[in-house]
């Protein structure tokens, strides 16, 4: 299963690309999309869709994996990087990869173990995790990677659970019968 972790943002969009199988992850790449500071918001979204599309059609992902809106004080940065992960989730459901969506608890407990965790915890688990000689960078690459990882590890647990074959259990993405 190749997961593509997606940290959301409209000046920077963290990617990291895991491949999954049978309970062991490979980074197979991660970087940020970046959107000058100067150009308008919608010039700025546009380049963020196309750059998503590029990645939906260099990796063909089989999942997405996504953080979850969270800003605590500045609701303006807030607006502006929920209309980016708008994008970001349309040009996934336009490519036909499942979403999963994760509050940043959860992707902290998914990769240390506790969902309280500080950053540099996560970055260290991430290393450690994928037998990294460095933390990815940016910090946004390795935000994402670690969504992956969420992901990776989370929805082989939701597997071996008596309710993962039912539609609705968990967070998973319902496939349209159209596609």
């Amino acid at each position: 299963m190749v997961i593509l972790g997606i940290d959301p943002g409209f000046a920077i969009v963290g990617f990291g690309v895991l491949s999954s199988q049978g309970g062991k992850q490979k980074l197979l790449s991660c970087g940020a999309v970046t959107t000058p500071a100067g150009l308008p918001l919608p010039t700025r979204l546009l380049q963020i869709e196309n750059d998503m599309a590029q990645l939906f059609d260099t990796f063909h992902p089989d999942a997405m994996a996504i953080e979850e809106l969270f800003f605590t004080n500045n609701v303006t940065t807030g607006i502006g990087v929920a209309q980016a992960r708008g994008v970001i989730l349309t040009a996934a459901e336009r490519a036909g990869v499942p979403i999963f969506e994760y509050s940043p608890s959860e992707v902290k407990l998914a990769v240390t173990g506790y969902g309280k965790a500080e950053k540099r915890q996560v970055m260290d688990m991430v290393k450690r995790l994928l037998g990294l000689s460095a933390v990815p960078k940016p910090d946004d690459a390795a935000d994402a990677v670690a969504i992956a990882l969420c992901h990776a590890r989370s929805y082989t647990s939701r597997l071996q659970t008596p309710n993962a074959a039912r539609p609705g259990s968990g967070r998973y993405a319902v496939k349209h019968p159209s596609k």
